[in-house]
């Protein structure tokens, strides 16, 4: 009984060591587009862009098809854009909003399946090997169900991991391609077929090869996905070091990490492009004041604290500093943080310097510790945490307005 007990359970642990994984990379298409679209009808087929204005020194979010159509793409100047599309309507981003659909939309997901990993507003990888049926259908009825009720059209990849599932997504958009339309691909990679599908690619394709890799390995011949496969493993990491192997392994279609259920929060950020350079000092205190609000919010709001405060700053020239500050004791304070922030603006900036972009961000994050200073014998510390918390819940339901520091009465 034993001996047959044992079969058995040598048995399952092959069988689950050796079955492939099915996983999913969706993709919400122009998602910040489909949002506003669904905003404002109107705006279906036009040439739109959402984003900051040309003369600010706006960047595109994000574009409709009909304004791929003429050359405009994600991340281009405002002003560039413009420029190849004279009839380009501009729309400013209403990423709260985009937040609130995008959560939507992951409801959905993880009502197929628990095993959801979020790598963006719009875009997570599934894994559903373990749901029967076919995986086409699943897939389908998924893609259905996002565009039947919540209006928004979406692209699909599947493969045996995550690396093949993403880019056999993103050659599904494109040789999906419509004019003016959202091309609502699905691309299934058979477990098995990896390496073939992958071959003749580009190979900047791939992840890991980024302008520098993609560079060197043009002078070395290489311009596929497959050439890379065909290398010696051990010439790529001579070449390459350590990203060498991943580059084989990549190539040869392995990709062994499973789909991650929760993130750890490694730090906390907000900065500002101004669209026109700041001198004036006030104006960048209240810019930081402002950020380490922001900052503490999203901390206290997740039950976080950092120890390490970072400050970004940018000069017109794109010179960019940082500079950062470990406390004694974690923090989601807003005070300290914006205190520490004002502490290191000083030690590099000169008198009246001008600044393009500023921000501040915490790290170090971990649960927050409560206890008292030398300076907070009376509990201070702990009364100022509770009333923040107050504070938060009053501006999470009547809005940030609601209640305003004193330095924002301040001009």
């Amino acid at each position: 009984m034993l001996e047959q007990t044992l079969k058995v359970l040598e048995t399952f642990r092959v069988y689950n060591c050796t079955m492939p994984r099915t996983i999913l990379h969706v993709d919400l298409d122009a998602f910040f587009c489909s949002v506003e679209e669904n905003e404002n009808p109107a705006l279906r087929g036009k040439p739109f862009a959402v984003g900051g204005k040309p003369n600010e020194r706006g960047v595109v979010a994000s574009c409709s098809y009909a304004a791929r159509a003429f050359g405009v793409r994600s991340a281009m100047p405002m002003l560039r854009a413009v420029q190849i599309c004279r009839e380009l309507i501009i729309v400013p981003g209403r990423h709260h909003l985009y937040g609130e659909v995008s959560e939507k939309v992951m409801e959905k997901l993880h009502n197929l399946t628990g095993l959801v990993e979020q790598i963006s507003i719009d875009e997570a990888f599934l894994d559903i090997s373990d749901m029967s049926g076919p995986v086409e259908r699943i897939a389908r009825d998924l893609q259905a169900g996002i565009k039947n009720d919540l209006h928004l059209p979406s692209s699909i990849g599947i493969a045996s991991n995550k690396l093949v599932a993403k880019i056999a997504n993103e050659v599904g958009k494109k040789s999906g391609k419509k004019k003016n339309e959202p091309p609502f691909g699905l691309t299934i990679v058979p477990a098995g077929e990896e390496a073939k599908f992958l071959a003749p690619l580009p190979a900047d394709m791939l992840w890991g090869v980024g302008p520098k890799t993609s560079a060197r390995l043009t002078e070395l011949g290489i311009h596929t996905i497959g050439d890379i496969a065909r290398w010696n493993q051990k010439d790529l990491v001579n070449l390459f070091g350590e990203n060498g192997r991943d580059l084989w392994q990549h190539a040869n279609g392995i990709d062994n990490r499973p789909v991650t259920t929760e993130s750890e929060t490694k730090s906390v950020s907000q900065e500002t492009t101004f669209s026109v350079d700041v001198h004036d000092e006030k104006t960048l205190e209240k810019t930081l004041r402002e950020q380490a609000r922001e900052v503490a919010r999203q901390l206290r709001k997740n039950d976080l604290a950092g120890k390490t405060v970072k400050l970004k700053i940018r000069w017109p020239d794109f010179t960019t500093l940082t500079r950062q500050s470990t406390l004694p004791t974690s923090t989601d304070n807003e005070d300290e943080i914006f205190h520490t922030a004002v502490k290191l603006m000083k030690t590099v900036r000169k008198q009246n310097q001008p600044v393009r972009l500023i921000g501040v961000g915490v790290s170090g994050i971990g649960e927050p510790i409560r206890q008292l200073s030398l300076w907070d014998v009376g509990g201070g510390s702990e009364k100022s945490r509770k009333l923040q918390e107050v504070i938060d819940e009053l501006q999470e339901k009547y809005g940030r307005n609601v209640i305003k520091h004193g330095d924002d009465l301040i001009e």
